[in-house]
């Protein structure tokens, strides 16, 4: 430590013109290699929603078949006079609404919906679907109940 006295200290000294001439160099630097438009414009796909028309349910008619022999055709109980009466009795049921009510139009291509009983003898599905080819339909489609009796 230095406690002298008389010995005035000398005051920083700071130049600012080298920095003023490299702030200058960065500048003419920027203005040289930029490229500067009056519009700027950017490519953007935006996402588009399309909205598709919602899938009609085809017709369809509900043959069902239980452990003693007995069908109905859409909840309607049917006497089993052969396989062709069963196919008069599909075709009636393509002709006619869900509330029982003739159709102006009969359904062209209806799905044919057999319920099995477990107990339901194999004979008795097979002739719901040579009455359906009688009629002339070929979509069918099977289900199976479990809680018939014997």
């Amino acid at each position: 430590m230095d406690f002298r006295r008389g010995r005035k200290r000398e005051d920083p000294e700071i130049n600012l013109i080298p920095f003023i001439d490299v702030l200058l160099v960065v500048l003419i630097f920027l203005m040289v290699t930029t490229t500067y438009s009056k519009f700027t414009e950017l490519q953007i796909t935006l996402p588009t929603a399309d909205a598709e028309k919602a899938v009609e349910r085809p017709f369809e008619i509900n043959v069902t078949v239980d452990a003693k022999g007995n069908y109905t055709v859409n909840n309607v109980p049917v006497s089993f006079h052969g396989v062709d009466g069963l196919a008069e009795d599909l075709k009636h049921a393509a002709a006619t609404g869900p509330d029982g009510q003739p159709l102006a139009q009969p359904a062209r291509d209806p799905v044919i919906i057999v319920n099995a009983d477990q107990f339901a003898m194999h004979q008795m599905v097979i002739n719901v679907l040579e009455a359906a080819r009688l009629a002339g339909y070929d979509k069918l489609t099977f289900a199976a109940q479990t809680g018939g009796q014997k």
